[in-house]
């Protein structure tokens, strides 16, 4: 803890509590720890044959290319950088390379994270904040709310912050020049992983600036210090990353794909569009987070007035304040950006605790504010018992993405293709679904995953879909995969050529569609013939005739 002059005065003059060190001989603290990591174990366990979404599909197709020693942007390409490709290729190499290898190191990553957001607000606000904040995070981080329950960039990215935060915070109280490069390389993974994790390197160099300036020595060598080995481990991996790339000749499209058109897709809503979608995601999941708000604001009162844990306050909720802005970075508010804020969502849902409870002189109420907090966690459980403890993976993901996704339907087609080709044949799929490519293990005949450059405004999107026409004319792939789906990128030049293009070399041999929750119906081969599709959105399976 940084305890400055100032506050040590007034910490003994008003009698004001400190925060006492954690003392790691006792048991109690861990085996609520575990207990949560049990419950969200037991969560995702139960889900870990959960159809793919589109992002694990592309995450998942990239990190099988590294696997296979092709590197990141040779083969396929879209504008988040490779970390979480990474971690993927990992993972898959430890699990295996299926759905629930891709889902169990979702939980592994999860469990981690669990464990350092409850040492992190133990170190700043006591056992019992640490407890309430790894609870929080565990049950909020497998929310449907923010999509929880799929191995998104974000989950990989907030586990490097929240260890980048506690290394720092350990790095101010006691200044040692490793463990700040340590912090720094902590917070350059989490970059890694995904753009939106700026946020957090701001945060850090605002936190070693407060402190500079708190304690007067930002104009003395030890601030400079600071700054350069944090800056140093931070930029070290993207640098590495940098040098690889350009020595494997893939310098123009990385930077391309991760900075041009990353900065044209951001750039494309206004202050209005952001505001139509934050109050659009506010509207359909305010009940999740609403308890756990009200809570944390209910106790703004005490927890101004706690000067003895000034420094601790500032640190939170200038986490939470870059977190929020790594949500809203590019105007979208994706429900998956959400998990950034979620740490430091459950640090102040802790210090609420903490604070309320000093404000109560009486012992018997200081019981009061764990059991408020308890009482929320078990309404966000109960909020969510469906798909936590009822829903089979399918009809799971059907309740998660309502409408707007093939997904279930997608490993169909996938062990279709892969029953019916060979190991070389490559295929086309004319939408967003980069999934299907994992599902049927053939490599992509277009660097293009997703059709949804081009319905978007930018000014790529015209040179976008005709380099992805050429390459599947150029390539001729032995099957395309049609998806007519709202959700899947449709566009309307690029369904107008693959409607010609299709008619005069390929032939239609499979169809799929979803008619309930957790089923699909599926017709191939002879039976396609007199099939009439049953409603407006299926997905179409061709093979190449000439």
């Amino acid at each position: 803890m940084i305890t400055f002059k100032s506050d040590k005065l007034e910490a003994e003059k008003s009698e004001i509590r400190l925060v006492e060190p954690p003392r790691r001989s006792q048991l109690w603290p861990w085996l609520f720890v575990l207990l949560v990591l049990l419950l969200t174990g037991f969560i995702r366990y139960r889900l870990l044959d959960m159809p793919l979404e589109r992002d694990e599909g592309e995450y998942a197709c990239s990190g099988q290319f590294i696997m296979a020693g092709i590197p990141p942007y040779q083969q396929v390409w879209n504008m988040k950088l490779p970390g979480t490709y990474l971690a993927y290729a990992l993972g898959m190499a430890v699990f295996g390379q299926t759905v629930a290898g891709i889902h169990a190191t979702l939980m592994v990553v999860n469990c981690l994270t669990i464990i350092l957001v409850f040492l992190l607000g133990e170190r700043l606000f006591g056992t019992i904040a640490g407890l309430a904040a790894c609870a929080t995070y565990g049950v909020l981080s497998a929310s449907p709310a923010v999509l929880g329950l799929a191995a998104h960039a974000t989950q990989f990215v907030v586990l490097f912050a929240v260890w980048g935060a506690l290394r720092l915070w350990k790095t101010e109280e006691f200044y040692r020049w490793h463990a700040m490069f340590f912090s720094g390389l902590l917070f350059g993974l989490a970059f890694l992983m995904k753009q939106q994790a700026i946020c957090f390197c701001v945060f850090a160099v605002a936190v070693v600036f407060w402190n500079a300036i708190q304690t007067g020595t930002i104009f003395k060598p030890v601030f400079i210090q600071k700054l350069f080995f944090l800056g140093v481990g931070m930029l070290l991996p993207f640098a590495l990353l940098c040098v690889y790339l350009r020595q494997a000749g893939l310098w123009p499209k990385f930077w391309f794909w991760t900075f041009s058109y990353a900065h044209a897709y951001a750039a494309e809503n206004t202050l209005h569009d952001a505001a139509h979608w934050f109050l659009y995601y506010a509207h359909r999941h305010w009940l999740v987070y609403f308890p756990f708000a009200g809570f944390v604001f209910v106790s703004l009162p005490f927890v101004t007035r706690d000067r003895a844990l000034r420094s601790q306050i500032i640190f939170a909720a200038t986490l939470l304040f870059c977190s929020a802005i790594g949500t809203s970075i590019d105007f979208y508010f994706r429900q998956h950006y959400f998990i950034l804020a979620l740490p430091a969502l459950a640090i102040l849902v802790g210090l609420a605790i903490v604070s309320l409870q000093f404000a109560t002189e009486n012992n018997i109420f200081k019981i009061v504010p764990p059991l408020v907090c308890i009482l929320i966690l078990g309404w966000s459980v109960y909020l969510q018992r469906d798909v936590f403890f009822k829903l089979s993976p399918d009809a799971a993901v059907q309740q998660i993405y309502p409408g707007e996704s093939p997904f279930t339907e997608m490993p169909a087609v996938g062990s279709y293709i892969r029953n019916h080709s060979g190991a070389g044949a490559s295929m086309a799929v004319i939408g967003s679904e980069p999934e299907l490519y994992f599902y049927a293990q053939r490599p992509p005949a277009t660097g293009y995953l997703y059709t949804y450059p081009f319905t978007e405004h930018q000014p790529f999107a015209a040179q976008m879909r005709a380099e992805m026409i050429s390459e599947i004319e150029t390539n001729r792939p032995e099957y395309m995969v049609f998806v007519n789906n709202p959700g899947s990128g449709p566009d309307t030049n690029l369904f107008n050529w693959f409607a010609n293009y299709s008619k005069a070399h390929y032939t239609r041999v499979a169809v799929v569609e979803q008619i309930a929750n957790d089923k699909t119906k599926f017709v191939a081969d002879n039976s396609i013939t007199n099939y009439h599709k049953m409603g407006p959105e299926y997905v179409g399976v061709f093979r190449r005739a000439n």
